[in-house]
């Protein structure tokens, strides 16, 4: 998690009447609790576990030793042979200026240096995200309304 975006909730948390926030993401868990109306601001995170489960054996089966299983091979991430735009703040992704707008790009069309691909929103604020280089768009990586945060690639420019 993005180390201004856990500042921005702890501020929040110390200003407002909330006792306790807990945000479960993908990158890990965090739980903001305050002391007491005057006191200082408690911060757990935990990190995401990967917990293997075992299938239990049959009953009445004899146990035989098992040979340390190596844990599966993680997929390869897909190799991307254009430019990467990349967001450059964590946000809200809109592809288009407002709900039922058409979308400032589409796969497939041409775009020049300077031209909105997106909006991110940050702390209500809408900032247009604009082509770094001119070419072909062929990939849109940014689902429309999700969060996305800093440095994730939100499009491919070929």
């Amino acid at each position: 998690m993005d180390l201004r975006k856990l500042k921005t909730l702890i501020d929040l948390v110390s200003e407002s009447n909330v006792s306790e926030l807990e945000i479960t993401e993908a990158e890990g868990k965090v739980r903001i609790v305050k002391a007491s109306p005057s006191g200082p601001v408690q911060m757990v995170y935990a990190p995401p576990a990967a917990v293997p489960v075992a299938a239990p054996a049959p009953t009445g089966a004899v146990a035989a030793p098992a040979a340390a299983e190596a844990p599966p091979p993680a997929p390869a991430e897909p190799v991307v042979t254009g430019f990467l735009v990349k967001s450059p703040m964590v946000g809200t992704f809109y592809r288009a200026a407002s709900p039922g707008a058409k979308a400032f790009v589409e796969i497939g069309q041409k775009v020049n240096e300077g031209d909105t691909l997106c909006i991110i929103e940050a702390m209500k604020i809408l900032n247009e995200i604009e082509a770094e280089k001119a070419g072909t768009i062929t990939q849109i990586l940014g689902e429309n309304g999700q969060a996305v945060e800093y440095g994730q690639p939100l499009f491919v420019i070929e």
